[in-house]
């Protein structure tokens, strides 16, 4: 042992945030909060969008420096300042909002900061290719090491993010909303891995959303409401109403109250629409055929990866078709803009919001007037109302319970995860469109704001708008929608009604082992 140096102490706990506060411009992220992770546990962390969560895990991965208290590993307080000191202390970390080089290959992204070199600086990547594809498969978390980030799905981009925590052989893995955008069966793998990790001693920190997730596979639950610590329990002594209510501090339905549809006029018509693929030669869309009818839900399921995303692409603007017509309003819209398919009457929550739905480095009030700050409500004579634009925003604040800690001039960027879906959310349906494109809608959102998004889009649907839902959840596409179709491989294979459908069947129809001529 080194000077200077403390004996070690013997302790129960990997790791030890005691009495944790840190403040930010307007708000207090973390007041007071103290959290003991054991060794070998997997403890979720549990609480509503903005309640300090991801603020909590980034001061224990060395993000950010807490104005009061200490952290403690081993039972010996450590400091803390950067990354690299939470890597050198054995702390790994996968972020909600991944941290990727989007220029650069899945294997260099996985190796970056660690790269295996050797005499004379080179680079040995193959020994990296072999570690990585054996823990790929060792895992179950497929991925093309040579594909770039900027090709490949958000799944893709989360398994890469886990697999690059992995092949650092760290010890305690802090999983920051890790199944957001993973599919049903994904969930159920990654479940299985931190079962297996934790069975191999690692300690690991999980904070989700999903309450049925923590009751599957957490040892214990601490949880968070507006920075304040409200208790932890053993999660096998516990509910999930019990739960909800420490979380949001009421009760929450869990299921949708909606009356039957009563579909009208046909808003969006798709004929025979083909998109081309980014990641191989196939397309990823091939000679699909479907409408919305005005007054209903309808709800794109499958297994991520098979064409849904390219899918709302070509339906919003984002891509272009290689054939095929698509109709708004009886009107074609095939080569049409984006900014005229949002006069048109069409609103798009995207499925990756930092890519395709904020500014980040804008205000929040400048991210709320997006698509139409040029109308005549923001803008006069070339110049932005600022007072108006000031009150719209103040007004979707409280409508939506957007919360961020300099209200409407908050930056995108530094409001949680919940919050940044909250305010697209918001923008997209006070549009009041005639056709809402929601891809992954309340994807990052705690039960409290899924029930309020769920509420919203029956809403819409009532006041006779047209729906397209694209979802992974098996739950929400059962509970929210009027009519099922199933995506595999670039097809819709199969035309569902939730009422009478099962899981098991739906499953069949994902995975391609049961298909419909439509």
């Amino acid at each position: 042992m080194e000077k200077g140096q403390k004996a070690p102490v013997q302790s129960e706990y990997a790791v030890e945030m005691l009495h944790i506060t840190k403040r930010f411009p307007g708000i207090v992220a973390n007041d007071d909060i103290t959290l003991q992770l054991r060794k070998g546990e997997i403890h979720a962390l549990l609480g509503e969008n903005g309640a300090g969560k991801s603020t909590l895990m980034s001061v224990l991965f060395g993000l950010y420096q807490p104005e009061e208290g200490i952290i403690k590993k081993d039972g010996a307080e450590v400091k803390i300042s950067d990354p690299n000191d939470a890597n050198a202390l054995g702390i790994g970390m996968v972020h909600q909002h991944f941290k990727l080089v989007e220029c650069f290959t899945v294997l260099d992204n996985i190796i970056l900061g660690v790269e295996p070199v050797g005499k004379m600086g080179v680079l040995h990547k193959a020994e990296a290719r072999r570690r990585v594809l054996e823990l790929s498969k060792k895992y179950g978390l497929q991925i093309d090491p040579d594909a770039k980030i900027s090709d490949i799905t958000v799944g893709m981009q989360q398994r890469t993010e886990i697999l690059k925590m992995l092949y650092r052989n760290n010890e305690i893995l802090i999983f920051d909303e890790p199944t957001a955008v993973l599919t049903p069966q994904e969930i159920d793998e990654l479940m299985q891995i931190m079962r297996s990790l934790a069975a191999e001693g690692k300690s690991i920190l999980f904070i989700s959303h999903k309450l049925a997730e923590i009751m599957a596979v957490s040892d214990r639950c601490s949880v968070l409401r507006k920075g304040k610590y409200i208790g932890t329990v053993n999660t096998k002594d516990t509910t999930v109403e019990e739960l909800s209510a420490m979380m949001v501090g009421r009760n929450v339905n869990f299921h949708v109250e909606k009356k039957p549809a009563e579909p009208g006029k046909v808003i969006l018509k798709v004929e025979n629409m083909t998109v081309a693929s980014k990641m191989h030669k196939n397309n990823a869309v091939r000679n699909v055929s479907f409408d919305v009818r005005a007054g209903e839900i309808v709800c794109i399921a499958g297994i991520d990866g098979n064409g849904q995303t390219e899918l709302v692409y070509g339906i919003t603007g984002l891509e272009p078709l290689v054939a095929g017509k698509i109709e708004l309003l009886g009107q074609d819209i095939t080569r049409q803009p984006i900014r005229k398919r949002s006069i048109m009457g069409m609103s798009h929550i995207p499925e990756d919001r930092h890519k395709h739905g904020l500014v980040l480095d804008y205000t929040l009030e400048d991210d709320l007037i997006l698509q139409s700050y040029f109308e005549s409500d923001f803008t006069k004579a070339g110049f932005l109302r600022r007072k108006n634009i000031r009150a719209y925003a103040n007004k979707l604040i409280d409508e939506y319970d957007i919360r961020s800690g300099q209200g409407p001039v908050t930056m995108a960027r530094s409001m949680s995860g919940g919050n940044q879906q909250k305010a697209i959310v918001a923008r997209e349906i006070d549009k009041e469109p005639s056709l809402l494109v929601a891809v992954q809608p309340t994807r990052g959102l705690d039960v409290g704001a899924i029930e309020n998004i769920h509420k919203q889009i029956v809403a819409q649907r009532d006041a006779g708008k047209a729906v397209l839902l694209v979802s992974l959840e098996m739950d929400e596409v059962l509970d929210v929608s009027d009519r099922i179709l199933v995506m595999y491989e670039g097809e819709i294979v199969g035309q569902l009604d939730p009422k009478t459908t099962t899981p098991e069947e739906m499953g069949l129809y994902m995975a391609g082992a049961k298909r419909e001529e439509m």
